[in-house]
């Protein structure tokens, strides 16, 4: 095992030990709070551009499963056909592993998808860091094989060139939606358009299991003259404001057809950015297993799986529109819904993959709109 700095934005750094592949990298350092689920999170395309910290203590210790996929051509266990996280960083890495499905070691599979891996970092400490001063940028830094030097400072270049790279800056969406229409499910009756940010596998599976065909199109695909029921807005990575495209294609579909549209996370950014509203980013995001939400008029709270570093400024959303649901721990906004139109969406992620799957319901909801 190499060892390796942390170089945070602000000078900060920690040492570790690799146990993935041993490529200097950059991206924007975030924290999960989630026990399990690491294979799904990495796949997940919303971590695009982002290094991730894992602040449960032991990972690694069920290995990864195989890479399947399924015949309608969902991966089986995964949320996408890669890693998309740009690295991972953890406390204690269990070279050990053991699990029913496990095909190989956490370790192999960093390595073979040329993702790094640290261990040995205080991520409690790491995370402190970000709790109190927010997300920010980061950069791997791997002691060279020969003399045992490293580059301790945030401003080198990295091997990928990506150091200096403000990760508010990029279009995440434009890199990791679809280039070209996927479809699933085709000839099962109800026709759901799906604008791609980023979307995980399960969202679409939730879709499909539930006998609509799906068609995945682009995030700045004009899909207003498709013949579909309904509009579902997927997740995605980055910064809101980046998706211009999205939110105009979304606008005019919204003054064409009271056509039932469902968003999930990004999707509900996107679709409060077309009611009028604006975003903000959270100081350190919510990524995590257990985020209480409540919803409003009600008494009813739901545990539910995050992944938003942005959120709604649900105050700035137009006369037509009111607040779904709301975050338990910091009062932000959880979802949207339209007086009179069948339109609303969640911040959280009710297919949960991993994750409680309290709030599954969303989907229900959705398609009895159709």
């Amino acid at each position: 095992m190499r060892d390796v700095t942390l170089v945070l934005q602000d000078g900060t750094t920690f040492r570790g030990r690799s146990f993935g592949y041993e490529g200097n990298v950059a991206g924007e350092v975030v924290f999960n709070t989630a026990m399990m689920g690491y294979p799904e999170a990495l796949t997940d395309p919303s971590y695009a551009g982002q290094i991730m910290v894992l602040t449960y203590p032991l990972v690694g210790n069920y290995g990864v499963p195989r890479f399947t996929f399924e015949d309608n051509g969902l991966p089986t266990f995964m949320e996408s056909d890669r890693i998309y996280a740009t690295a991972l960083i953890v406390a204690d890495y269990s070279e050990q592993y053991s699990h029913w499905n496990a095909h190989e070691s956490l370790s192999d599979w960093l390595k073979r998808e040329k993702v790094p891996g640290v261990t040995g970092i205080d991520t409690r400490a790491l995370t402190k860091v970000l709790r109190e001063r927010g997300v920010m940028m980061g950069r791997l830094a791997f002691d060279c094989p020969v003399c045992g030097d490293t580059i301790a400072t945030y401003e080198a270049d990295s091997a990928d060139g990506t150091s200096e790279e403000d990760y508010g800056a990029i279009n995440w969406v434009e890199r990791v939606s679809c280039k070209d229409i996927v479809r699933y499910n085709e000839g099962a009756g109800r026709k759901v358009v799906l604008v791609d940010c980023g979307v995980k596998a399960n969202i679409i599976r939730c879709l499909v299991n539930r006998g609509v065909e799906v068609s995945r199109v682009p995030w700045n695909y004009d899909y207003t003259a498709m013949d579909f029921d309904g509009l579902f807005l997927a997740n995605g990575p980055g910064d809101p404001d980046r998706c211009v495209d999205a939110v105009e294609i979304l606008k005019k579909q919204m003054s064409l057809s009271r056509k039932p549209i469902c968003g999930i996370c990004m999707g509900n950014q996107l679709l409060a950015k077309a009611g009028g509203a604006q975003i903000y980013k959270l100081k350190y995001g919510h990524r995590s297993h257990n985020q209480p939400v409540r919803e409003v008029g009600t008494s009813r709270c739901y545990i539910t799986s995050q992944n938003h570093g942005y959120a709604v400024d649900a105050a700035t959303l137009g006369k037509d529109w009111r607040e779904l649901f709301v975050n338990m721990n910091d009062g932000s906004n959880e979802g949207i819904v339209h007086f009179s139109n069948p339109w609303f969406s969640s911040q959280f992620h009710p297919e949960a993959c991993a994750g409680p799957v309290d709030t599954e319901f969303m989907f229900d909801r959705f398609v009895k709109t159709l």
